[in-house]
């Protein structure tokens, strides 16, 4: 069957650390540099607050097998990149890089050097609607080393994302709740 929710909440005094519940486990888990709000905006540095469904795990197919999940899952590629151009038609989309144009179009490359998106749980995040300057390539993935701040996503280590992952229903919700 698997979890079919999990939360999380900022731990107090810590605007960019919190917890990860689910299952009766909780994992420590990176938020973003300016903490937890309901009113994302792209480039603000905060965790979208509310309901979002886990919609899919990419993962790099070079850095360990397909990972155990029931989750709808994809293995990444070199030229996969994220849209994160509020003025761009592909805003908040996945994309192939390099990405044409007569102007630099901002996006995410999601076949990183630092192995942050070797393990990725896309969100459903200002997708339907999908609103300009609300927020792009929100995420769950994997932390820097101390738990550093994220631009916005909430990140975990990769043995509790291992974890995670394993005890996932094929269509869990994150909840991210505010204060």
């Amino acid at each position: 069957m698997g979890i079919s929710q999990i939360t999380v909440r900022r731990r107090p005094g810590a605007r960019h650390l919190g917890l990860l519940r689910c299952g009766g486990r909780a994992f420590p888990v990176a938020l973003g540099r300016s903490g937890i709000a309901f009113d994302k905006r792209e480039g603000d540095g905060r965790t979208p607050a509310g309901r979002w469904r886990i919609q899919r795990l990419l993962y790099r197919p070079d850095q360990g097998p397909r990972p155990v999940t029931r989750l709808p899952c994809r293995p990444l590629r070199p030229r996969d990149g994220w849209c994160d151009d509020a003025a761009d038609r592909r805003y908040n989309r996945p994309v192939l890089l390099p990405m044409g144009g007569a102007r630099g179009i901002s996006h995410e490359r999601m076949w990183r050097d630092d192995a942050l998106y070797d393990l990725v749980l896309v969100l459903d995040h200002n997708s339907r609607p999908r609103v300009a300057g609300r927020g792009s390539a929100v995420f769950v993935h994997l932390a820097r080393e101390g738990f550093r701040p994220t631009e916005g996503c909430v990140a975990l280590r990769r043995a509790d994302m291992t974890r995670l992952l394993a005890r996932l229903s094929r269509a869990p919700l994150l909840v991210v709740e505010a204060g």
